[in-house]
């Protein structure tokens, strides 16, 4: 485990993200709750092997987008918990060497929140310009033409005050103003209340949205031929978004968050949820002189297409472009996106788990994802998200279903009825019977984070890539205190010769037990993957 008060620990830290309406329900009323992850503590530590927890939101809330609409900041919801809960589990993963991020949501409040309560009860009142409100356009409607994320304007008319309040996302998710100084300092404020309870950093939500064009200027509509990224977003596409987010000015405002971080002594750290994939531009998160984001969130392996040509590109393109001194990050889940195996296939998922925990810079895993978790059909009448009621191929629900723990009912979740169904693969994808099976994806990870931590070449090494990768297998190699560690994945449907220098192998995908030496041919089934270490 990394030294508690080390510096710049989230380096050779891996995370693990848990959904807490979804880990472990304490109570029996169907959903996740604090003192649930309290119980499984040492499954993570002791069992798993992970360094962080990121937990998603916690915070005060109607639930409207489960978590993500804070009428609250400083208060820990009901069905979660209580702050005390918070700060006991704060300290109980502290006792196991565990790191806590929780989640900053700074871009907007729930409509119930207090703040907004008063910003919308009068054009004078004290909390007006905490919120971007704005007259109709000339001829009447929204301000501009700009789009919400779940579709639809990203304005709407409050009818008593006679003007529109903007919200990139929900309607019941106002924007906050972050050109007020008394909106940075109230935020910041929730930083310093989370800091002085011991967590140990926070995964910013929405990091590049939260200042726009300050003329807000339409947007041009796209064109055919526009290319977006890796997943069709309805409406949203109609757009090329120009001046709805990534003002200049953002960066003003995570060089303060960072002064505000950095007086802490458990070195916490920012990690930048950033989706744009110009490498130049989210690079610049880092800021000019690395004093913005530790590490603004690394999407680019999970929309690249899985072959070793495009992953190799991506990788070293990534690793070009982080400055200096800085660090990177690698994640294939979360949350918001189709699991992993779903995605990829259950034999692709195992070669991703070797990827994602050999490349240079920090892992994030998403839970269940070492369980080979799938997303779940779920009928229409027990849908949860709100953007799957805008645009239906982008329901989230499917990826956000309970952890599978045990065989029996509701998958060890809980006791009650599940807030969303378990996955009908549970009886045979959970944690007690997998970890009675050698080659079980559970073990996979298992071997691969204890390899992990204790190699400082996989840790901190340098990454290059090597020789014999080819169009079929991605090779590379990871040097550091005179140790050498080549991985090798074969992402073909067909058993592979690799030429490489001599070694033993240490891990394979498929293979459990396989441990032999290699001399100068490394043979590689379909779809497996191997780690060679090399003396």
């Amino acid at each position: 485990m990394p030294d508690l008060n080390g510096h710049e620990w989230w380096r050779e830290a891996v995370f693990y993200q848990i959904y807490p309406l979804s880990y472990a329900d304490s109570n029996g009323d169907g959903f996740g709750d604090l003192e649930g992850i309290m119980s499984k503590l040492d499954y993570l530590s002791d069992t798993l092997g992970v360094d962080a927890v990121w937990i998603s939101p916690f915070y005060r809330s109607p639930m409207r987008d489960w978590g993500y609409d804070v009428s609250d900041h400083t208060d820990v919801d009901p069905v979660f918990g209580d702050l005390a809960d918070a700060e006991r589990l704060i300290d109980q993963a502290h006792a196991r060497g565990l790191r806590v991020m929780l989640d900053y949501i700074p871009n907007h409040t729930s409509d119930l929140h207090p703040w907004f309560l008063d910003s919308r009860s009068s054009r004078d009142s004290a909390h007006r310009d905490w919120y971007v409100w704005r007259d109709p356009a000339p001829g009447g409607g929204p301000p501009n033409n700009w789009i919400s994320v779940f579709s639809g304007p990203a304005w709407t008319l409050d009818a008593e005050t006679g003007q529109y309040y903007r919200h990139t996302y929900l309607t019941t998710q106002p924007d906050l103003n972050w050109r007020n100084p008394e909106v940075i300092e109230a935020m910041t404020e929730v930083a310093r209340f989370w800091l002085e309870r011991g967590v140990d950093g926070f995964r910013v939500d929405a990091a590049h949205q939260m200042i726009k064009d300050p003329r807000e200027r339409d947007n041009p509509p796209a064109p055919p031929d526009y290319e977006r990224p890796w997943k069709e977003m309805g409406e949203y596409d109609d757009f090329i978004h120009l001046y709805d987010y990534g003002h200049p000015a953002v960066h003003e405002i995570y060089r303060g968050l960072r002064k505000v971080v950095d007086t802490y002594p458990q070195s916490p750290v920012t990690v930048g949820e950033v989706h744009i994939f110009d490498l130049p531009e989210w690079a610049t998160y880092y800021g000019e002189h690395l004093d913005e984001m530790h590490m603004p969130f690394n999407f680019h392996l999970m929309a690249t297409q899985w072959d070793s040509l495009r992953l190799r590109g991506t990788i070293e393109a990534v690793l070009w472009h982080v400055p200096a001194g800085g660090w990177t990050n690698w994640t294939l889940g979360n949350h918001d996106e189709i699991r992993l195996a779903s995605r990829l296939g259950m034999a692709n998922a195992r070669l991703a788990a070797m990827l994602l925990l050999t490349l240079r810079g920090t892992p994030f895993l998403y839970y269940g994802d070492e369980l080979g978790m799938r997303d779940v059909h779920i009928p229409h009448a027990l849908k949860r998200d709100p953007w799957g009621e805008a645009v239906a191929h982008l329901n989230r629900d499917g990826a956000r279903t309970p952890m599978q723990w045990a065989p029996g009912d509701h998958a060890g979740f809980t006791t009650g009825t599940p807030w969303l169904p378990v996955s009908q693969s549970h009886p045979e994808d959970n944690v007690d019977i997998e970890l009675d099976e050698p080659g079980s994806m559970l073990n996979l990870y298992r071997r691969l984070l204890s390899f992990r931590r204790g190699s400082s070449a996989l840790r901190l090494g340098s990454y290059l890539s090597h020789p014999s990768s080819t169009n079929q297998v991605l090779v590379f190699r990871r040097e550091a205190d005179r140790e050498t560690v080549t991985v090798a994945l074969n992402l073909s449907d067909e058993a592979v010769e690799v030429p490489l220098r001599s070694g033993k192998v240490a891990i394979s995908t498929l293979d459990a037990g396989r441990s032999e030496l290699v001399q100068e041919l490394l043979e590689l089934a379909p779809r497996e993957g191997v780690i060679v270490t090399h003396t």
